[in-house]
């Protein structure tokens, strides 16, 4: 970090936390550990009070050595994502009464992540003299029991908030500590078997996040400095706990609804080297040589997130006929025009080829990873687009996958079979559009879709998708509650609440779970939770048959009232009159939110285009677990 970064930071206030963003972007390391100190001083509810759609998770630490060094990394890599780390962090070596008590200050304070760090020394310190393997063996598993029953609590205690644990790194000064090397097999062998109990624990515990320290260590960071741990309890090194942090901005990111969607690639000198224009191509690096093996390991790799949903999009400064004559010719490239859901070849700025491809793909630019290698082009979209994450590769192919993967941009909770099939339904959407241009008018063309929506129950195999569809939509989200899996599942058992899926095909192919609406009967009220529907499909009329269905349902089964909320966000205001054009009177409104009414059957609007089959009463197979 320069000084006049430093500087920079120093003088924000809480009015102008909006720009800590931009300062901290390109920040990694000691240097944004640096920008962190200084921002731990700005007071969260000024920030909040001065900017109240700032998201803000707060964050308990609690564990077992001293972790102080955790806030300021929290802290700045937090607002790298455009948020505010509210960090409370409990006393030393307090993890047991925290997590154990429900009655607890950790669980009173309500926190959306519970970060339970623990160290070797929690092993090591309750060892005896002389001690064996077996003495190790009994130490880890009383210690992994003693997580799993605190585990146990949490998920009963603390609705809605996620518990990160992680992986405890073996140390060198255990193992040499054993003069046989069978002894010291052993001594890896049941220290990994505690790890994998704690990793697997997320396979029965969807609140439950385990971080696997294991990859950052083997980057080369180190695990503990001897005098900090010795002296200062802190058995955790300052560079690990960073790079846990680091972890911890992206699940922070993801869980307010920043998981990116869009992996934009340009082509020259990252996808491929050399310069397709120059060279011709058969000039251009793809494999063979030692820069095109490190050229094609990063095709490979951004084939390898397309497969799991993440939508690939070349956009080069080129003509557009080479371009796409090389993707599909070229005998050894990894990726093919197959791979992308769109090829964007020109000579026109790239951040205006980004804004049009997002409006394309219906999708905000803040959905978007641009990967490029000029720093005039990463510079210019940062200024124009701010919304898009910028990863500017150097002249080194091999480093390009690590620049790639370091951030965890795409990361889910959980992977879908609606993740696997995003690609090819977008591919579809296109060719949607090309069938809307053949129409003179809208009306025309939506008939022509042949447009089918199912709404009924979800069923319990499909949760995961339901909260993961809270999660990322933005733009047709009523009241943007970010629902974890392990929240959606206390709502699907909650006999009072339906959980009701969207999903729609047309003559172009199945669109699978697209939608959501979230209801709760109370007394004669019936209350609309919230309505979200994926980008891909709104403004078809699909919400409106939606929403006329669930009209129709409420009166017909005695409800005397329907209520229904909006809460405003920066990404959602194109929804918040959906409710009053719907025949809802207004109960209350102020600046962000308004709740709504409606005390009697409004008139059908029809939505003749869509043929809606509705269901809203649960089957035994939807119940089952």
């Amino acid at each position: 970090m320069t000084d006049t970064t430093a500087d920079l930071l120093r003088e924000i206030t809480a009015e102008d936390y909006p720009a800590v963003r931009g300062l901290v972007a390109g920040l990694e390391g000691d240097a944004l550990v640096r920008a962190g100190r200084i921002l731990a001083r700005l007071d969260p509810g000024k920030v909040l009070a001065a900017h109240p759609g700032t998201p803000a998770p707060l964050i308990a630490v609690t564990g077992h050595g001293t972790l102080s060094a955790l806030v300021p990394a929290l802290t700045g890599e937090l607002a790298r994502h455009g948020l505010l780390a509210r960090v409370r962090l409990s006393d030393f070596d307090s993890w047991v009464f925290d997590l154990a008590d429900p009655g607890s200050d950790l669980y009173t304070a309500a926190p959306s992540l519970v970060l339970c760090v623990l160290d070797p020394a929690l092993v090591a310190g309750e060892l005896p003299l002389p001690w064996r393997v077996e003495d190790v063996e009994r130490v880890l598993d009383e210690k992994t029991a003693l997580v799993e029953r605190a585990a146990e609590v949490f998920a009963a205690t603390a609705r809605g908030a996620t518990l990160v644990l992680n992986t405890l790194p073996l140390p060198r000064s255990l193992t040499a500590q054993l003069v046989d090397l069978g002894s010291r097999a052993r001594l890896g062998a049941v220290w990994r078997e505690a790890n994998a109990r704690l990793l697997r624990l997320v396979e029965t515990r969807p609140e439950v996040v385990t971080v696997d320290l294991d990859p950052l260590l083997a980057e080369g960071v180190a695990a503990h400095d001897v005098r900090q741990s010795v002296y200062a309890k802190a058995h955790l090194s300052d560079g690990l706990l960073a790079g846990y942090a680091r972890e911890i901005g992206h699940l922070a990111r993801q869980s307010a609804g920043g998981a990116k969607k869009v992996l934009a690639l340009d082509l020259d000198d990252t996808v491929w080297g050399g310069v397709l224009g120059e060279a011709g191509p058969e000039g251009i690096e793809v494999a063979g040589s030692y820069r095109g093996e490190a050229f094609r390991r990063f095709q490979a790799v951004a084939k390898q997130l397309g497969s799991q949903g993440v939508l690939l999009a070349a956009v080069s400064k080129n003509d557009r006929e080479p371009v796409v004559k090389t993707l599909r010719e070229h005998p050894e490239l990894t990726l093919r025009e197959d791979d992308f859901v769109q090829v964007r070849a020109n000579w026109r700025p790239k951040h205006e080829n980004l804004a049009e491809l997002a409006a394309d793909l219906n999708l905000g630019t803040d959905s978007f990873v641009l990967v490029d290698d000029s720093s005039f082009e990463c510079g210019l979209v940062r200024r124009e687009l701010p919304g898009v994450a910028v990863l500017q590769v150097g002249r080194e192919p091999a480093l390009h996958v690590e620049r790639l993967l370091r951030d965890g941009w795409f990361d889910v909770r959980a992977l879908t079979a609606e993740d696997r099939a995003r690609p090819a339904r977008y591919r579809e959407e296109r060719a949607r559009q090309d069938f809307l241009h053949t129409f003179e008018s809208l009306d025309g063309y939506l008939r022509e879709l042949d447009i089918s929506v199912t709404l009924a129950p979800v069923d319990a195999a499909r949760l995961d998708r339901v909260s993961q569809l809270t999660l990322r939509t933005n733009q047709f989200n009523l009241t943007t509650r970010r629902l974890q899996p392990a929240e959606v599942r206390a709502l699907h058992d909650d006999p009072a609440v339906r959980v009701l899926a969207i999903e729609s095909a047309d003559r172009f192919g199945d669109n699978g779970l697209v939608g959501v609406v979230l209801l709760r009967r109370q007394a004669g009220v019936l209350h609309i939770e919230n309505f979200l529907l994926s980008c891909r499909v709104f403004s078809r009329g699909i919400e409106q048959a939606v929403l006329g269905a669930v009209l129709g349902h409420a009166f017909d089964s005695g409800a005397t009232e329907v209520r229904a909320a909006y809460v405003q966000t920066a990404r959602n205001g194109k929804v918040a009159d959906f409710y009053p054009r719907a025949g809802f009177e207004t109960v209350r409104e102020d600046a962000g939110s308004a709740d709504f009414r409606l005390a009697s059957r409004p008139a059908a609007a029809a939505v003749d285009h869509i043929r809606l089959t509705a269901r809203f009463e649960r089957t035994p197979s939807e119940d089952r677990r």
